[in-house]
């Protein structure tokens, strides 16, 4: 049988009632199809797991009980990588995000390039930001991680770029023209990952990374949209230096 697995934010503990999101509650309902005492794990996101049972059902009202921590598997990457990713237009962002939550990405930066077409005031920001966190947490019910990837608030590239510290780790940006390819690199425990929008990295971008002491990684003679580019280098770098 197979237990679904929802994301309900903390804290959480053995013998409390909490309510489902709603999206959540009604794929149970009303796809799922599933009655009162039905098993459920229940995880915080910050790396906790429960085991539960559905309390009780409504159609944007459920509830579960939650019963009794358990063990869950470590499935966070030993190779912690950052992808700050140029935002996309549309559903490309919400599939780039999905994907790099499946691939283990530890952190993502949502990043606002000289070729950047998406605009964000500060209320249009924060609807996406909720918006993105619901698309993780989703990729974590369906992938088994109980830890949500981190969400940085869009953040203009020099800015971001400004910010860094040690825990960065190697400082790689897709470039066609980059010096190395993943099976060069010499990575110990973490990496970041700089990737354009759908225009691509201007030279401008490209000198403030380098300025930053980023290094340009090539995935090949192909020519990759923005929504497989950085996808590919995150199951490279994770086929080479991390889990998979």
């Amino acid at each position: 049988m197979r237990i679904p697995r929802v994301h309900v934010a903390g804290p959480l503990r053995a013998g409390a009632e909490v309510g489902l999101p709603v999206q959540a509650g009604e794929h149970l309902v009303r796809v799922l199809r599933l009655d009162r005492g039905h098993p459920l794990r229940i995880f915080d996101g910050e790396g906790n797991e429960f085991a539960a049972e559905i309390a009780s059902l409504a159609k944007r009202a459920v509830t579960a009980r939650i019963v009794a921590p358990v063990e869950s598997a470590g499935l966070e990457s030993p190779l912690r990588i950052t992808l700050a990713q140029g935002i996309a237009r549309g559903e490309k962002m919400d599939w780039i995000l999905q994907k790099a939550t499946e691939l283990g990405v530890a952190r993502i930066v949502p990043l606002v390039t000289e070729r950047t077409e998406v605009r964000l005031d500060a209320e249009r920001s924060e609807r996406r930001l909720s918006h993105w966190r619901a698309v993780l947490a989703s990729a974590c019910e369906q992938c088994g991680r109980n830890r949500l990837p981190e969400l940085a608030a869009p953040t203009r590239l020099a800015d971001w770029a400004a910010t860094l510290g040690e825990d960065a780790g190697l400082r790689l940006t897709l470039d066609p023209r980059g010096r190395f390819r993943a099976r060069d690199l010499a990575i110990e425990s973490a990496a970041t990952l700089a990737v354009g929008p759908e225009g691509g990295l201007s030279e401008a971008d490209i000198a403030t990374l380098t300025q930053a002491g980023f290094t340009g990684l090539r995935l090949g003679p192909r020519i990759l949209r923005t929504e497989t580019a950085g996808l590919a280098a995150v199951a490279a770098l994770q086929a080479i230096h991390g889990d998979l």
